[in-house]
């Protein structure tokens, strides 16, 4: 049994794992949507996702498009200039980008040019220096667009939210196929237990939480408060706005 105090957050957010941490779990990330990828039949690839409008295939070129940008300067000035060009939500206007970017490429591309990118995102997030890292972001951030917006450090956006992304987009595509997840408490127990304790911070409230699945965990932040029990993929998913949730579990939580 874990216990944490509650504490609601009011500077611009900032990562809660170490450096070396967020490197190991950016690699095997990339890794473990590579080794998914590679597992789907053509048909798979076809499927819809929870992601309007978007296909198995498309949702994949959006990852793709992502790792494109963590792993070069120039694209990613030139997939920001394009996405601020065409207007409205930024993260929408973007993530179409990607998708239309890639649009035509085959599994096979989209699986291969992902392989040789992965290295060089993970380089290239690795290698921002520390006096940027602290610095805010020039815009609010989305949390749960167009409702709710905040200032995030360029550090939780490349330690945290670049591989909690792909990850996320795991889950979706085992929810799309059937398949079951590859889950290890060294790699998916971390990153889901730092979305826990960022879920606790910004609801401020004490309360229990019974993490079931091949997660499992439990925890208590301060005494007294509501009780929840939920499968620790599906209380991520909850929190990004992927399901239904009641009381606290209403807190969104940025992916």
């Amino acid at each position: 049994m874990t216990t944490v105090a509650a504490t609601t957050a009011t500077a611009p957010r900032r990562p809660a794992i170490d450096r070396a941490t967020a490197k190991r779990l950016m690699a095997t990330e990339y890794e473990r949507v590579v080794d998914q990828l590679v597992s789907l039949s053509a048909d798979e690839w076809r499927l819809p996702t929870c992601n309007t409008g978007w296909d198995v295939r498309a949702l994949a070129a959006h990852m793709l498009g992502m790792v494109a940008m963590a792993a070069s300067v120039p694209e990613q000035m030139r997939q920001m200039r394009a996405a601020k060009k065409r207007g409205g939500e930024f993260i929408h206007a973007l993530t179409a980008l990607q998708v239309e970017k890639y649009d035509g490429w085959s599994p096979q591309q989209i699986i291969a040019e992902y392989q040789r990118l992965a290295p060089k995102a993970v380089k290239g997030r690795g290698r921002m220096p520390g006096l940027l890292r602290g610095r805010t972001m020039p815009d609010d951030q989305p949390v749960d667009p167009p409702n709710q917006y905040e200032r995030w450090t360029f550090g939780y956006l490349v330690d945290v939210i670049l591989t909690r992304d792909p990850w996320l987009h795991r889950t979706d595509i085992a929810a799309a196929t059937g398949r079951e997840l590859t889950l290890t408490a060294d790699h998916d127990g971390v990153l889901v237990d730092n979305v826990v304790r960022e879920w606790v911070q910004r609801h401020g409230k004490a309360c229990t939480l019974t993490m079931t699945g091949p997660l499992a965990r439990q925890y208590a932040f301060g005494s007294g408060g509501p009780s929840y029990s939920v499968d620790a993929v599906e209380f991520c998913r909850i929190l990004s706005g992927r399901g239904a949730g009641d009381g606290l579990l209403q807190t969104r939580v940025p992916f």
